[in-house]
């Protein structure tokens, strides 16, 4: 077929013939280097007819789209057989049109085998890698970031060298000034300043009361290597640290070595001065008549933050510091106490409750519960609750009508030896029953006021049996303390006395001093007397009980009880025994202590009364089995606290004479079969007692 131009195109229209290679093997885009003229794979006629059987494939080298102007230079098509076509599989993203080189550029040649060597179009619009678009600002860029990087990484090197070798900026050490020493300079300069204060006490204060803690006693104990250390004596790669050496206020407190169970002891002494139990509302009915008792915030030492002021204080300031304490709020409150006075304690002694027994009707007169009827806290609220052992007597009394009264087995000593009296079963009513089916009676009315119960064999609340099972077989444990003639005090003491004797503590139970004595008022025997309030002697109900419960004290002691809980008295007394003698106060202070062993233990108590010739003996033995035996000591008096004086023109005052405060430590040993088990150590804190005028302070 020969060539033949189409009629239409002019010659600038015709674009250069390509030359095929030698191989015949038709290289579209290759140009020749004699005179560029291109034979195409076909040439068709104008208007001629083509057989499709006898057209090779054939893809134009670019589609012009319409709208668009190209100028093709030196190539208007491409013609590509199908092995070609395969090679350009590879390149189907690109999207582009190779143009032809220009004149200034070199020009692209066969490379003798199958890839095509193309370069890419030149821009210029700034684009190009010649330095002057965004692509060289980029290089530019980076360069200065990793400049900076570099300089940075060898500025935060060189801190680092640098830490270590000199203390931070604006630096003080328990206030010494350390800013920009060396290491050895500061430890030199704090080591002066503060190691001499190593045993300095610390000085605590609560109203006028002092205490002062031995740093050694208290756990303390200075550590200057690891306060250098700390303080910024040593290197670091914290960026912190490095800046620091240059910037900003480093205040920093000496490095302690503290041990916490010490510290946490002497913490725990000064509580027992500074603490003050809460007092939770209450409501009793002494004569059938509801009395409140109002609630009142208890006061405690506040543990952590002690520990943190007594830390603070140490080696760097012998100002007093201010014991911080912390108040323990009732559980309930006045309002709360008011509410229960109307709805619980008025409606409970409102009337005789009504007891139906089979046909029979009794009525239960308020004198025959009220004194087994109490309104206290229970679970954050007042709630009232009958004691089945002061219910025990009325139920099955003769003014009931109703049976025969049960009577309790119990232990009595005669003849220094421990008897059981045996119990006798009663008829009647139940007293644990009672106490819980005449509880919702008492806040109803009328018909309603009212509670059926069955009449049956009652047993006694502690039985034969109960008494056997205890084996209280010998005296463990005596103690007897003597008082100074005083009437009031033969009266109180006899008094409480009474009320203990006989208790018995079943294993694991616990006495109460408070709870077995009651409170100390006219209607319950006792008689005013003096007693210590506020760090004076002031006169009270119930003065010189205190003997009772130091009595009680140490016969638990001795006995092998545990203590539950026992305070000192604020001064030291000396008629008692030194660090071994405990002060009560009802609603506030008391003496418990609970039987660890697995027998009973009987409590006898009695009183030899005082005469204006002859002093008195308080007297207290515990019977069980024994399972110790206890030996005391003591260690020497420290902390000597000189004490004040005052002037007291009230009518309440009593004259008292200077005495000084000190601590001591009390050792209690148990020993088994001559070896020792092991040994408790309990710590007793006096304070000083003022010297006491009464009158006024002369000018």
């Amino acid at each position: 077929m020969t060539d033949k131009p189409d009629e239409d195109l002019t010659p600038d229209d015709v674009a250069e013939p390509l030359e095929v290679p030698a191989d015949d093997t038709p290289e579209p885009g290759l140009v020749d280097e004699d005179d560029g003229t291109v034979e195409p794979g076909l040439m068709v006629e104008h208007d001629e007819e083509i057989e499709l059987d006898d057209v090779p494939d054939v893809e134009p080298a670019y589609d012009l789209q319409p709208g668009e102007d190209a100028a093709l230079d030196e190539q208007s098509a491409l013609a590509y057989d199908d092995d070609e076509l395969d090679e350009l599989d590879e390149l189907d993203e690109l999207d582009e049109v190779v143009a032809a080189p220009l004149e200034d550029e070199p020009v692209a040649y066969d490379a003798g085998d199958d890839s095509t060597d193309l370069q890419p179009v030149a821009s210029d619009d700034g684009d190009g890698d010649d330095g002057d678009g965004d692509g060289g600002s980029a290089h530019w860029g980076r360069r200065v970031v990793l400049g900076l990087v570099l300089v940075l990484g060898l500025l935060y090197v060189g801190g680092y060298f640098l830490t270590g070798s000199r203390m931070p900026a604006n630096a003080t050490i328990g206030g010494v000034d350390v800013s920009g020493k060396s290491p050895s300079a500061a430890r030199e300069a704090v080591d002066k300043a503060l190691t001499p204060h190593v045993d300095r006490e610390i000085v605590l204060t609560h109203g006028k009361t002092e205490f002062r803690v031995k740093p050694k006693a208290a756990g303390l104990a200075f550590d200057l290597d690891r306060t250098i250390s700390e303080a910024g004596g040593e290197r670091s790669w914290h960026p912190a640290d490095i800046a620091g050496l240059f910037f900003g206020d480093h205040k920093t407190d000496p490095a302690l070595d503290v041990d916490d169970e010490k510290l946490q002891s002497t913490i725990g002494t000064i509580g027992e001065t500074v603490n003050r139990d809460v007092v939770e509302a209450q409501i009793t009915f002494p004569k059938g008549k509801p009395k409140a008792r109002e609630p009142k915030a208890g006061r405690v030492i506040a543990r952590a933050d002690a520990a943190d002021a007594i830390r603070g204080a140490y080696l760097v300031s012998d100002e007093p510091v201010k014991v911080p304490t912390a108040v323990v709020e009732p559980a309930v409150d006045s309002r709360g106490l008011d509410e229960a006075m109307k709805t619980i304690a008025e409606p409970a002694v409102s009337a005789p409750i009504t007891i139906r027994v089979g046909d029979k009707k009794v009525s239960l007169p308020v004198s025959a519960y009220a004194s087994a009827l109490v309104v206290h806290v229970k679970d954050n609220k007042l709630q009232p609750y009958l004691d089945p052992k002061k219910l025990a007597g009325p139920l099955t009394d003769s003014t009931t009508g109703i049976g025969k009264k049960a009577v309790d087995a119990t232990v009595k000593i005669e003849n220094n030896k421990p008897v059981i009296k045996p119990g006798k079963a009663g008829v009647g009513l139940q007293p644990k029953e009672m106490a819980v089916k005449l509880l919702p009676a008492l806040t109803e009315a009328g018909s309603k006021r009212a509670v059926e119960v069955e009449a049956k064999v009652v047993e006694p609340l502690f039985t034969t049996q109960d008494a056997k099972a205890l084996k209280i077989k010998q005296k463990i444990s005596s103690f007897e303390t003597r008082f100074p003639y005083a009437e009031y005090r033969n009266t109180n003491q006899s008094r409480a006395a009474e009320l203990i004797n006989g208790t018995i503590l079943k294993p694991g139970e616990t006495f109460s001093f408070n709870d077995t004595v009651g409170e100390r008022t006219p209607a319950n025997g006792f008689v005013n007397g003096f007693v210590i309030n506020g760090g004076v002697f002031r006169e009270e109900l119930g003065g010189g009980v205190s003997q009772v419960a130091t009595t009680m004290y140490n016969a638990g002691f001795f006995g092998g009880m545990d203590d539950v809980e026992h305070h000192p008295h604020a001064f030291y007394i000396d008629r008692y025994p030194v660090g071994r003698e405990a002060t009560i106060y009802f609603g506030s202070l008391d003496l418990r202590f609970k039987n660890p062993t697995k027998y009973g233990v009987l409590i006898r108590a009695y009183v030899v009364k005082s005469t204006p010739s002859s002093a008195g003996i308080m007297h207290v033995e515990l019977w069980s089995t024994k399972v110790w035996d206890i030996k005391a000591g003591q260690s020497a008096r420290r902390n000597a606290r000189t004490p004040g004086k005052q002037y007291d023109d009230t009518d309440r005052c009593v004259p008292q004479a200077p005495i000084p405060g000190f601590d001591i430590d009390i050792y209690r040993s148990f020993y088994k079969d001559g070896k020792r088990v092991k040994t408790e150590i309990d710590t007793a804190s006096y304070q000083a007692a003022d010297h006491v005028i009464c009158g006024k302070k002369p000018d």
